[in-house]
């Protein structure tokens, strides 16, 4: 891999941060000890994910989707696990493809392991994602933190979430490891837990645990999780109502606003930002 200089961006969703290494032919091997180590923030690069930007018709796993959409995100955790969907890396994705002169403003598709998403990339930089619809099992679960424990929403983006409304977001203890959800064999692949608070009308305030990755700054699909469990605890259902919902999400690392539709689409429109670009040195690729 040192024969040749691998490019880098880094860029943030909400202060949900993540490491781009363009690959568009899928050239690049990432083992997860490799990514563990790029998104490292004391020996690394530093991120709470990375993003593998590959043409979908050069990755096995996006080749079916390759019609549809041109551009694959191989989204990888901080611990170098592969994961499903990220919806703050959805709109780090876009931005990026279009700073690079990829894509324009105006509609996008991008393929995910949660399928293909839309996007839209407005004049003003705002970026809204068609998220797709949430799923609601019935499992009851409970989320703890040592004494304390809550009900949680069990609802799926693509991603498994355990939503726990609570009384203080310091409730939610440090969240430097996972908060035990129970019983654990309704995620088996593990799960990421949002803590909310009430901030006023349609307006909420959430910590996350993300799995593979600990606390982050901000959780697209979280986010999109707690609007709809915020709603369904309000009685709000837009496919009974016919009429949409729309709350407003405040997270550590900025503000996303959320819209699920009578269809049952849901919208996150929010910020991308790129902050620095350049190549990985390798010598640091050849380091033990």
């Amino acid at each position: 891999m040192s024969t040749s200089q691998i490019a880098f961006l880094k860029g943030h969703g909400t202060e949900n941060d993540f490491v781009i290494i363009p690959d568009p032919d899928n050239a690049l091997v990432l083992p997860a000890s490799l990514v563990a180590r790029l998104c490292d923030r004391r020996a690394g690069i530093g991120g709470d994910g990375l993003l593998h930007v590959v043409r979908s018709a050069a990755h096995p796993e996006a080749r079916a989707m390759a019609d549809e959409a041109e551009w694959f995100m191989d989204y990888r955790n901080a611990d170098g696990s592969i994961a499903e969907m990220c919806g703050n890396g959805v709109r780090v994705f876009a931005h990026h493809l279009r700073r690079a002169g990829l894509v324009e403003e105006g509609d996008l598709a991008v393929a995910t392991r949660a399928g293909v998403k839309r996007v839209h990339l407005a004049k003003n930089g705002d970026i809204t994602v068609s998220m797709g619809r949430a799923l609601l099992p019935e499992d009851g679960v409970t989320v703890s933190v040592g004494d304390r424990s809550w009900p949680a929403r069990n609802v799926n983006m693509g991603n498994p979430h355990a939503v726990a409304f609570v009384e203080d977001l310091d409730h939610a203890g440090d969240l430097l490891s996972a908060p035990p959800v129970t019983p654990g064999a309704v995620y088996p692949e593990g799960v990421n837990v949002e803590f909310v608070v009430d901030r006023g009308p349609n307006h909420v305030g959430m910590r996350v645990h993300e799995r593979g990755s600990g606390e982050t700054r901000s959780c697209g699909t979280g986010a999109c999780a707690v609007a709809v469990a915020a709603a369904r605890r309000d009685g709000a259902d837009p496919a009974g109502t016919g009429l949409p919902v729309t709350y407003t999400v405040d997270l550590p690392g900025g503000t996303l606003v959320i819209t699920e539709h009578p269809d049952g689409g849901i919208d996150m429109t929010g910020p991308a930002v790129i902050v620095a670009e350049g190549t990985i040195d390798p010598a640091w690729l050849d380091a033990p």
